[in-house]
């Protein structure tokens, strides 16, 4: 079995990057988060288990686009509130003027769990409690795994895989000048 190398993820990347490109073109960028209890938002904005923030210059204060975390405060009906967001759970980022941006896939819920834990102990940390934290990330990544009955297995009455038109239409990428 291959191994990855302990490399960290895109995400953050992609989303600073989606972010600056908003703000140098005019734009307004806003992030749409999957809301579960590692969120930290006003839960009376919250609709369907989602929320989309306005995360502009003019709408923030104290803005932190990190590798794990997007830490804010924001005003909500003129009530201050400091948001957390892990960066697992945004789902968007986009221009709020012509929606370009870009969409990223769910994450898993073991990894949902262990930004959890990590939240909790950020807060424990912040109240000066201990953060001795029995969560374990898994740190070892498969490129390609083969099961062997399957490779070997060729026979006849197998299913074809459905061809990709068969799903609809091809996805293509929009250019983003």
């Amino acid at each position: 079995m291959i191994e990855a190398p302990d490399s960290s993820s895109t995400r953050p990347y992609l989303i600073r990057a989606l972010y600056e490109w908003c703000t140098d073109n005019g734009f307004t960028p806003y992030i749409a988060v999957a809301v579960d209890d590692s969120v930290q938002v006003p839960r009376e904005h919250v609709k369907d288990g989602e929320i989309v923030l306005n995360v502009s210059f003019d709408a923030t204060s104290s803005l932190k686009l990190g590798n794990e975390f997007i830490e804010f405060k924001a005003r909500f009906a003129g009530t201050p509130r400091d948001i957390m967001v892990p960066l697992s759970q945004v789902m968007a980022i986009f221009a709020r003027e012509n929606g370009q941006g870009m969409a990223f896939p769910r994450v898993s819920p073991k990894a949902t769990n262990i930004l959890t834990g990590r939240l909790a102990n950020m807060q424990r940390a912040a109240a000066g409690q201990s953060t001795a934290s029995t969560d374990a990330e898994p740190r070892v990544v498969s490129l390609a795994s083969v099961d062997p009955e399957r490779r070997s297995n060729t026979s006849a009455d197998q299913p074809e895989p459905p061809s990709p038109t068969a799903n609809g239409p091809r996805p293509s990428l929009k250019r983003v000048k």
